[in-house]
């Protein structure tokens, strides 16, 4: 015979995986479970990063809906620790500034608490306060009605209120109609509006909101706004953002505080993403529980097999054709779970974003992640049993129990 047709055969890549879908086919009950593992664990991964990216999207969509570009000036505290206050005027002068396209106003009714009805203790006050506010404010903070109707001219001076989303939850009141009535600062007034929760301006979720004029009338309000709120155009707001505290209270402009809300909501989905490293650190250990048990399975798969692997070796098989038929049942046994983890992911990613109304989005980054890390945890939890079942000798194999 001649030295080619003494050399052992060669097994492509499919003829490899076939060989290595042998031990899980005879094992199914063992192979589920590994593969269950590393299912969890790339679930719990891209079920984060996509329910992460989602709701990143839907902030990003919520903020070009409402726009970036809206300022708030409220006071601050005085030299000496004291509330500060704004002038009267400051709405006025804040509204000449030239970039300024659109302003209005609240101010705090001191004293003016909100209950349901007159039976309900004094000290119940849910953490709610009245406002008095500008016609104009819905407009300009970019507040949706849940259901009724703003505050017009026509009401401005009479008892009516608009309710915040949490203020109408925590008064029972679900929605505005004509029964509908509260008590605001011992007064009666109607809801003729509930608001939709507000991002930009969420001190109006827990606010009753009335008419500047029916708050001078009925409530003793003394006229000083307590938060301004301007609209500019995105290239102008640093220029207001910096003339917005000295044209609000001249005489004391480090009395102002001038923030931008956008920038909290900003912060917030910051804090989400470092939660979200947390929580990828904690799918990472899942997946690394996985790689383990996929390694504890195929170490047993060797021992168990002992005689095949001797068998095979006796019939030519060469150590390295050996060593890659435990390396391809690893790998395709990670890549089973892989797939299972990514799909179960995804789905629970679709599912969650459905439920909350946001866009479905996953990064091609995790997708591309969860095709690798599969492959590499099953890799290396394949590669020492795999080198183990090569070094065995044909004849120490055969003689194994």
């Amino acid at each position: 015979m001649t030295a080619r047709e003494l050399r052992p055969a060669r097994l492509g890549p499919a003829d490899m995986l076939k060989v290595g879908a042998v031990g899980l086919r005879t094992r199914p009950l063992r192979g589920f479970l590994s593969a269950l593992g590393i299912a969890i664990g790339i679930a719990a991964m891209v079920g984060v990063v996509g329910i992460s990216a989602s709701s990143g999207a839907e902030l990003d969509r919520e903020l070009d809906k409402l726009g970036t570009n809206l300022l708030t000036a409220q006071p601050g505290t005085t030299l000496f620790g004291e509330d500060a206050e704004l002038p009267a005027a400051a709405e006025g002068m804040v509204g000449r500034i030239d970039a300024v396209t659109a302003s209005s106003a609240i101010g705090r009714v001191e004293g003016a608490d909100v209950y349901r009805t007159g039976r309900i203790d004094e000290a119940e006050t849910n953490g709610l306060a009245t406002y008095a506010a500008r016609t104009d404010l819905r407009a300009t903070t970019g507040a949706e009605l849940a259901s009724g109707t703003w505050l017009n001219e026509a009401t401005n001076g009479y008892p009516a209120v608009v309710l915040g989303s949490s203020a109408a939850e925590r008064l029972g009141i679900g929605r505005a109609s004509p029964e509908a009535r509260v008590l605001v600062g011992g007064t009666r007034f109607t809801v003729i509006g509930v608001l939709e929760p507000a991002p930009l301006a969420p001190e109006l979720d827990t606010a009753a909101l009335v008419g500047w004029e029916a708050a001078e009338a009925e409530l003793g309000f003394g006229g000083h706004p307590t938060r301004i709120y301007t609209r500019s155009p995105n290239d102008d707001v640093p220029a207001v953002r910096s003339a917005l505290a000295a044209t609000a209270n001249p005489e004391a402009p480090d009395e102002v505080d001038v923030t931008l809300p956008s920038d909290a909501l900003a912060a917030q989905q910051a804090a989400d993403q470092a939660f979200t490293g947390l929580l990828l650190g904690l799918g990472a250990v899942a997946l690394l529980v996985g790689g383990v048990g996929v390694a504890n399975t195929m170490v047993v798969s060797v021992l168990e097999r002992r005689s095949e692997i001797g068998l095979r070796r006796s019939l030519g098989a060469t150590r390295r054709q050996i060593r890659d038929q435990f390396l391809a049942e690893s790998l395709l046994l990670s890549a089973i779970g892989g797939l299972g983890g990514m799909l179960l992911g995804a789905a629970a990613t679709g599912g969650y974003a459905l439920y909350q109304g946001w866009p479905t989005v996953i990064p091609p980054w995790a997708w591309l992640g969860a095709l690798a890390a599969p492959l590499v945890i099953g890799g290396l939890a394949g590669l020492y049993p795999a080198i183990r079942a090569a070094r065995l000798s044909p004849t120490e194999a055969l003689a194994a129990p």
